[in-house]
């Protein structure tokens, strides 16, 4: 019998058996409550765009051509393009963003056209694909401890996380991709007990599917190598070990030579495109410092339990998150103490691994990736787990204090879902995360024109498609060519009265427009956010004549 195993069987009460219920139905409510009230992200936009057939270059030569189209025109962007296939979205992503593979965006397309393009609906599909985790995560645990307490505990956690539902409910990967990284976690531990060939092999198809849904599985994939070299030099506590047809070296060396020949086709895109898909990510080699990098990674794990908002800059924020940091590292000290290096052998390799492959690189060398809550998700199934287990160990104490310690996690999860439920946008919406705002106050304005152009860093595209379904009929947008501007345009919805607008105009555009005498006025720029992973940037002016022409 390993160590982590008790020598009493466990006694699942109705009362603990309702409590995981209710965790698990909360967490079903939260991931399909209200999945339209929240404003549509950037990233998302990019998502149905993709999937509908269109590259950003056709939607950019379209609308900025240096005239005045209405808001609402921006929507059939979201329609799957007429005459366009599957190999349109592949095409998309290949020459546009071949850092993001084409398995969700394909999967999205196919959502779109049976349940249509609206917001619910692009959606729904990522808080669908996430229930396929819940029971993963039970297999999972008991695979790891053979304990049905731990593993409904770390089932729950799951199912009621704060960050895993803002993710679920995002048109983008993430659901996905946390299926993909439990499911394999899953498949890999029952592939090294059974030592099957057949067993290796629907983990090197789960291998294939976390490749094709995002690229940061890759940090999962190395965090399971490590620990599948690790399990080498271990005595293996099963009862298969003298009847063992694989060697945990051969069948994980063989899974993923399997799983890399099945995504050798979109390496190969990717390798092609290496310049591409570096040049959209250069906004994470800006180093933002340590401080910052720590309060970031402070807030993105203890999201997993607790993602209340009181401001990046109030102490309390990181006092009330201490707390959930020092049960973190209670749970994964327990872990420890507790199993069979086999066990938390595999824990401390999820976690830590992703963490440092990129947490490293940006304290040497300067960057900001580990400051993404989103690209730390391989991490944070790990902490379910240890969390759950911990959890395991004290209520089988006996001590009624280990209720409470329950109860107030349980809190933290439903206060903060409840809070992030009623907000029409979160820290996840990044540098979108004002476009309700803006909208609004477009709204007020009497026969606004809302000018702009792509931008100095490109994402003015997405924002304006992402806020359409939020303006007015009356809203019109001036939308100027990037190279040539007709700034005649301006004057001539100057003199017909607009209110005229500026959003997100790059440098060059507020030059030109202040040599024509034009004083630009700053009317909103961006809040500071509890997670920000964007410059606090200018987001829209009033344009004010100073003389006449």
């Amino acid at each position: 019998m390993n160590r982590h195993q008790f020598k009493r069987p466990e006694l699942l009460t109705p009362s603990f058996l309702g409590v995981i219920l209710a965790m698990v139905l909360l967490g079903l409510f939260f991931r399909f409550f209200r999945l339209d009230y929240k404003i549509y992200w950037h990233d998302e936009t990019y998502t149905t765009m993709r999937a509908a057939g269109y590259t950003r270059d056709q939607i950019d030569q379209e609308l900025f051509q240096n005239r005045v189209i209405s808001a609402s025109s921006l929507q059939k962007f979201f329609q799957i393009k007429p005459g366009s296939t599957a190999a349109d979205t592949i095409r998309s992503l290949a020459t546009e963003d071949p850092q993001h593979p084409p398995l969700y965006f394909l999967l999205s397309r196919v959502w779109m056209q049976l349940f249509g393009s609206s917001y619910t609906a692009t959606r729904s599909l990522s808080a669908v694909i996430s229930l396929l985790g819940l029971p993963l995560m039970y297999w999972l645990a008991m695979e790891l401890f053979a304990s049905p307490m731990a593993a409904l505990l770390a089932t729950g956690l799951l199912a009621l996380s704060p960050v895993n539902i803002l993710f679920d409910q995002t048109a983008r990967q993430y659901g996905l991709l946390t299926v993909a990284i439990i499911g394999s976690s899953w498949l890999l531990l029952r592939a090294l007990r059974l030592a099957r060939w057949r067993s290796w092999l629907w983990y090197a198809i789960a291998t294939a599917v976390g490749l094709y849904t995002h690229p940061f599985f890759g940090l999962t994939l190395i965090g399971q190598g490590a620990y599948a070299l690790l399990r080498i030099w271990m005595p293996a506590p099963d009862p298969f070990r003298r009847k063992r047809q694989v060697s945990p070296l051969k069948g994980f060396t063989g899974a993923i030579a399997l799983a890399l020949v099945l995504y050798a086709p979109w390496l190969w895109v990717l390798i092609s495109n290496m310049g591409r898909a570096l040049a959209t990510t250069d906004w994470s080699r800006v180093s933002p410092g340590l401080p910052y990098l720590v309060k970031l990674w402070t807030l993105s794990f203890t999201s997993v339990f607790f993602d209340l908002d009181f401001g990046f800059d109030n102490p309390w924020t990181f006092v009330v998150r201490g707390v959930f940091m020092v049960m973190i590292g209670w749970a994964l000290y327990t872990v420890c103490r507790r199993t069979p290096p086999i066990t938390w052998l595999f824990i401390l390799t999820s976690v830590l691994i992703p963490f440092l492959l990129l947490a490293l690189p940006d304290v040497i060398q300067g960057g900001k990736r580990s400051a993404v809550t989103r690209y730390l998700i391989s991490c944070f199934p790990g902490i379910q787990l240890a969390v759950g287990y911990w959890l395991m160990v004290g209520l089988r104490s006996g001590h009624r204090i280990w209720q409470g310690i329950l109860a107030l996690v349980l809190a933290g999860s439903i206060a903060s879902c409840t809070v992030s439920a009623a907000a029409d946008t979160w820290w996840s919406k990044d540098l979108s995360y004002s476009n309700g705002k803006i909208a609004r106050y477009i709204n007020s304005l009497p026969a606004p024109v809302v000018i702009s152009n792509l931008g100095d860093d490109y994402t003015n595209t997405g924002d304006l498609l992402a806020m359409s379904d939020r303006l007015e009929p009356k809203v019109k947008l001036l939308l100027l060519h990037p190279k040539t501007p007709d700034l005649t345009l301006v004057e001539t919805e100057h003199d017909k009265g607009s209110n005229l607008l500026i959003f997100r105009a790059s440098d060059q555009l507020r030059d030109q427009l202040a040599q024509r005498q034009w004083q630009l006025i700053q009317v909103m720029s961006g809040e500071r956010l509890t997670q920000p992973t964007q410059r606090d940037a200018e987001y829209i002016w009033r344009l004010k004549k100073l003389s006449g022409r």
